[in-house]
């Protein structure tokens, strides 16, 4: 597109201001050399990328793109042989080889590579080169942008001897500067370097005394800069170590251009995708900032035009407030004639019409709202301003006239012509003339035409002409203040006469003024004033309806609301009724279990007292039968079957049922026992009672060589075994099988460990396979 339209919307200004986003200059160069294109594909596809980076930035609003220095020029010297980076240039391509690592790490993982292809194909065609950038990083430090030590060896032994040197030389001078006599020593002075040598500062009286080299002199002259004659074999040494570490230095460095040079179309494209990554960044975030939007792109020969909520781009810029305004151009309409008086706002609505227009195709996105329509033009033409030229002989119409020329010349069905003042700045009726042939003939080429004017004959063109409108930029008389306003169907009025009275001029000259205008012309001005006048009662209705509307919106929201909230008022009465009647019977439930808890805490009470009742037995039965075991002393006593005995052990009366072998059988409370003689008393026979009934006698002990456990608490478990083995030791077996099971092992380890504390009990195992396994304990008895 031609430069002119572009310098007359000053486009490059909008360019700076978003060049301003750039992180670096590479980038801002970038967005300010963006121009608007045509075709509609390429601008479709700049678009994409802008909205692709708007939705990362919205995603992550720190990001920023990594960017290394501005190094185009070394890298354009990589294709000269011969030619060497310095280090600061050579830092600078190991910091790109980085920013494309890091670009890579943020677009290609998943899922971002999916969600962001354009940015991802972008960093995707980025240098990929680890072994180069691990050359440069082990050679370079990034901070000073020297070589570091470690480049090389011979570097670190040259560094090295320098650093020695050096401290060696400052050493011997400062003894030197010590030494010298108060007459020609200078206070406070210390070693320094003047001409690249090592000197000491002296009164310049001592320089015979001194000797050696002069190499400077203070601005008064009163001082001398002096190498003395012992440091000079010092000097030179180090200085030949220097020159050394500078033949090295330019080695190294040629080796890691060299090493460079194959790569260097690669390093080439990476920096531009870098620098075009930038510019995205830079676009995106204007964008974000200023509140723009992506317009939607229409076919130029199917759709007219559709700006909603546009704002001129620089206006934004400023501090005072923005009006927004709509325009929308139906298919059929190809030229907008928007007339109105003077700083009514006409001039600001082309450049901004054109602004829009030519930031879109160039890659931007404008600032208008959601809804927006836009043709990608084939060309933009502008006349716009005051163009006199006093260097080139040009009046103002003459400049409008080359303008219009080349406008007729290049504009086709595709092109954006904005006219400002169109026919003015020359005599009115040829003036008018010469706007209607111009706008008439780009009505019938199809060209979307804006075009602006105070020339009261054009009024009556859009009723000759279908494919024109005219539209009015409304303006408020009373403040003398436009109201940026666009009133599309009804051209503007001029105001010249109400504003030249307001202004002051005289009441007479007014008169006179207005009494030379033709019938015609007051007619159409009662008329457009008739019409201002019944829209602007119009609008008022309107607004008063919509005021109410929106009371009549705000009280259906209201009773809708407080239906809603006695519903839900209902709702949590009945959840509150639910929670209530829970509560109760989670408090009844409550104390029903802490009732029969406390029954279950009296009978397990109760439980523990027997069984420690039994386990009291159980101990004194193992006693007697100890006692039993042991020698006796004396005459045994003898017992027949009838005799009332007491046991002692038992604290009980009992009656001799028989004998069986050694021991005596005895009944005790209808429960049959096998004692020792030791532990009986013969005792007399009760009184028999008359009603005497007969005592129940129950089986003897039972002695079965295995006993079951499973299923039994410990406590339980533990009682069973004491009767099993105190039968079986009765009755003599040798052995006792315990059947437990395997299940957790706590019957098991119980079982373990009474039996190990039983003297009874001369071994125990865990079953063999066959017997049982773990889930079977014999035991060995004496």
């Amino acid at each position: 597109m031609g430069d002119h339209a572009l310098r007359a919307l000053e486009f490059d200004r909008v360019l700076e201001v978003v060049a301003g986003y750039a992180t670096s200059d590479p980038g801002a160069d970038a967005v300010r050399a963006r121009r608007p294109i045509s075709d509609p594909a390429s601008v479709a596809a700049q678009l994409d990328e802008v909205d692709e980076m708007v939705s990362w930035l919205l995603g992550d609003d720190q990001w920023s793109p990594p960017m290394p220095p501005d190094i185009r020029d070394p890298i354009q010297r990589l294709a000269v042989d011969g030619a060497v980076l310095s280090e600061a240039e050579l830092t600078g391509v190991l910091l790109l080889l980085k920013a494309a690592r890091t670009a890579r790490r943020s677009f290609l993982p998943p899922p971002q590579a999916s969600k962001f292809p354009r940015l991802g194909d972008l960093t995707g065609g980025l240098i990929k080169n680890e072994a180069l950038e691990k050359r440069l990083s082990d050679a370079l430090d990034e901070e000073s942008q020297t070589l570091k030590d470690s480049a090389s060896a011979e570097l670190k032994r040259l560094r090295r001897a320098i650093r020695s040197g050096r401290t060696e030389l400052v050493k011997h001078l400062d003894g030197v500067a010590a030494a010298l006599p108060e007459r020609i020593a200078v206070p406070d002075a210390s070693v320094t370097v003047r001409g690249g040598r090592y000197c000491i500062p002296i009164r310049r009286e001592g320089r015979s005394e001194v000797g050696g080299i002069v190499h400077d002199e203070s601005a008064s002259r009163a001082t001398l800069f002096v190498e003395p004659p012992s440091a000079i074999e010092l000097m030179n040494q180090l200085r030949d170590f220097e020159l050394s570490e500078a033949r090295e230095v330019e080695r190294m460095l040629r080796e890691l251009t060299d090493g460079l040079r194959p790569h260097g179309d690669e390093l080439a494209e990476a920096l531009e995708r870098l620098i075009h990554l930038d510019s995205l960044f830079a676009r995106g975030r204007y964008a974000l900032d200023r509140g723009c939007s992506r317009p939607a792109l229409v076919e130029r020969d199917e759709a007219g035009l559709r700006i909603v909520n546009g704002r001129h781009p620089l206006l934004l810029e400023t501090q005072g407030p923005v009006v927004p305004f709509d325009l929308i151009m139906h298919p059929g309409e190809h030229t907008l004639l928007i007339t109105g008086p003077n700083a009514g706002g006409k001039t600001v609505l082309l450049k901004a019409v054109g602004l829009i227009s030519a930031m879109t195709q160039a890659g931007l996105l404008p600032p208008l709202g959601p809804g927006s329509e836009l043709p990608a033009y084939s060309d933009i033409f502008a006349d716009i301003g005051d163009e006199q030229s006093i260097e080139a002989s040009l009046s103002t119409f003459t400049a409008h006239l080359r303008n219009l020329t080349e406008l007729l010349e290049g504009a086709d069905s595709g092109a954006l012509c904005l006219i400002d003042e169109i026919g003015g700045a020359t005599d009115p009726i040829e003036g008018t003339a010469l706007a209607r042939s111009v706008l008439v003939e780009l009505a019938n080429r199809g060209c979307m035409t804006l075009a602006t004017s105070h020339l009261g004959g054009l009024k009556t063109l859009p009723g000759e002409h279908s494919a024109i409108v005219s539209a009015g930029l409304g303006f408020d008389l009373d403040r003398l203040e436009p109201l940026y306003k666009l009133t599309k169907g009804r051209p503007g009025r001029s105001y010249a006469l109400a504003m030249a009275q307001r202004a002051g001029l005289p009441v007479h000259v007014i008169h006179d003024a207005r009494s030379t205008l033709s019938q015609e012309e007051v007619d159409t001005e009662r008329l457009l004033a008739e019409l201002e006048a019944k829209e602007d009662e119009l609008r008022n209705r309107l607004a008063e309806v919509a005021r109410k509307e929106k009371k009549l919106t705000e009280l259906e929201a209201t009773l809708s609301r407080q239906a809603a909230e006695l519903e839900e008022r209902q709702h949590q009465l009945e959840t509150e009724g639910r929670q209530q009647a829970r509560e109760f019977l989670l408090e009844a439930r409550k104390q029903v279990e802490e009732i029969l808890s406390a029954r279950r805490h009296e009978a397990e009470r109760a439980r523990s007292a027997l069984e420690a009742n039994l386990r009291s037995h159980t101990r004194a039965l193992r006693e007697a039968s100890e006692r039993r075991s042991a020698p006796i002393e004396g005459e045994e006593p003898r017992f027949e079957a009838g005799d009332h005995v007491w046991i002692d052990v038992l604290g009980r009366d009992g009656r001799v049922l028989e004998r069986r072998g050694a021991d005596v059988v005895v009944e005790v409370g209808g429960v049959k026992l096998q004692l020792a003689p030791t532990a009986l008393q013969l005792k007399e026979a009760p009184e028999a009672p008359r009603d005497r009934t007969m005592a129940y006698s129950g089986p003897a002990a039972d002695v079965r060589p295995e006993v079951h456990l499973r299923g039994l608490t410990s406590e339980e478990a533990l009682l069973e075994l004491i009767r099993a083995l105190d039968a079986a030791v009765q009755a003599g077996l040798p052995q006792l099988r315990v059947v437990h099971g395997k299940g957790t092992g706590v019957l098991r380890a119980a079982v373990a460990e009474f039996v190990q504390h039983d003297r009874r009990v001369r071994a125990y195992r865990l079953g063999a396979p066959h017997e049982g396994g773990s889930g079977v304990t014999v035991l060995e008895l004496e």
